[in-house]
């Protein structure tokens, strides 16, 4: 554990103390962890000697399950409530029409990369298909993307990493239903418990804790810093007690921090937000360096290499861009913004966090981790090192003229 801290530690460090270089650099921060984990893991240096993905998923899990709800947590405190009312009809095609589009692309593409079954594939197919908030961070916020990428589709991007993480557990408990002893009735009666009492929970619990904040800051009996100590703790509190309650724990963060931006006085503290974002980022490299130690490196090669390329590049180019390129009408976009929405819909944490809940349901399938950190570690290469580019390319594109949608 100590070596582990010293390493992400340092990794953390330089990632802070480079971040403006590294922006603009075809690199980023999940990148450059995930290389450290893999350099300092068993496969290279041995200094940290962790299990693979297999044989520690419960680990990864828990770790995966916190940092998700921290994230969405900030999702939803990113944009005012006015801006999350005017996208209801744009986000409700991509959690209702997208999200379900991607999980069927992405298992037909398992089934058919891997030769896998249909239990296989599906379980591959829901955890893979919600946009990672984590890694999608990176192309809705800092400097190179508010100034460069239109707000309405930047909006869209982040609500719909933010909701959807939560929204893909009745994906993921249909495909537990095809692969596993859960009936089709009681996948849908779990499903049906988990997100309404999350909606219904997060929403109460979000509304109160806006409020206790509000009446803290016209007492004047919290200090004006520590907001994001406070939506944290909150974001904690919730994840737990929906644990306890058997409720979609991600989910009700989410709905908690939406219901705790229109009631608390959060949307007066600008500064603080951009600090809480800041340090979101760097939240997240201690997990893919532990993910770049646990690579099941022998698992991977027993996919074949053959497959699972075509697995790869299968996901990378059928599961979402297709998609959005469809529903461009539906959502109003500009082909621009159909494109870098469709390219930008990483697969990250919530993907692991889904993979490592499958495997507690249903026992480890080392052929169903292996193929689904595999994706992850491509889409971190893939879509970290496009950023960068695929902004400016964007910036050109709003250069040379192309429309804007209306919002």
């Amino acid at each position: 554990m100590d070596t582990l801290l010293t390493v992400a530690g340092a990794l953390a460090l330089v990632v802070a103390a480079l971040s403006a270089p590294i922006q603009r650099l075809a690199l980023s921060g999940p990148l450059l962890a995930l290389l450290t984990g893999i350099v300092f893991g068993p496969a290279v240096l041995g200094v940290l000697d962790l299990p693979t993905v297999v044989e520690g998923h419960k680990e990864l899990h828990e770790a995966s399950r916190i940092l998700l709800a921290i994230s969405v947590m900030a999702v939803a405190l990113r944009y005012p409530v006015r801006a999350v009312r005017s996208r209801i009809r744009p986000l409700a095609v991509l959690l209702g029409v997208a999200m379900l589009g991607m999980a069927l692309v992405t298992t037909a593409v398992s089934a058919a990369a891997l030769g896998v079954g249909l239990g296989a594939a599906a379980l591959l197919g829901a955890a893979l298909a919600p946009t990672d908030p984590i890694l999608a961070s990176s192309v809705v916020t800092g400097g190179p993307a508010e100034k460069g990428v239109a707000a309405r589709t930047r909006q869209l991007l982040s609500l719909e990493s933010g909701a959807n993480d939560g929204l893909g557990l009745p994906l993921v408990l249909a495909a537990v239903a095809i692969a596993g002893p859960l009936t089709g009735g009681e996948a849908l009666l779990e499903s049906l418990w988990q997100v309404l009492g999350a909606v219904v929970f997060g929403t109460a619990a979000g509304w109160s804790g806006g409020k206790a904040l509000r009446a803290a800051d016209e007492r004047r009996t919290i200090e004006s810093g520590p907001l994001f100590i406070y939506t944290i703790l909150l974001a904690l509190f919730v994840l737990g007690a929906s644990g306890l309650l058997r409720l979609d724990g991600i989910l009700a963060v989410f709905v908690c921090g939406l219901a705790f931006n229109s009631t608390s006085s959060a949307a007066e503290r600008s500064d603080e937000n951009k600090i809480d974002e800041a340090v979101n980022r760097l939240m997240v490299l201690p997990l893919f360096a532990v993910l770049g130690a646990m690579i099941p490196w022998r698992e991977w090669g027993e996919l074949g290499w053959g497959r699972a390329l075509l697995l790869v590049l299968g996901v990378l180019l059928l599961r979402r861009l297709p998609v959005l390129l469809a529903l461009k009408r539906p959502l109003s976009l500009t082909w621009r913004d159909a494109v870098f929405l469709g390219w930008f819909g990483p697969i990250g944490v919530s993907a692991l966090f889904y993979l490592t809940m499958e495997a507690h349901r249903l026992g480890a399938d080392p052929r169903v981790l292996a193929a689904g950190t595999l994706v992850i570690a491509a889409s971190t290469v893939v879509h970290g090192v496009t950023t960068a580019p695929g902004l400016a390319l964007y910036r050109r594109k709003a250069a040379d003229g192309s429309p804007e949608t209306a919002g």
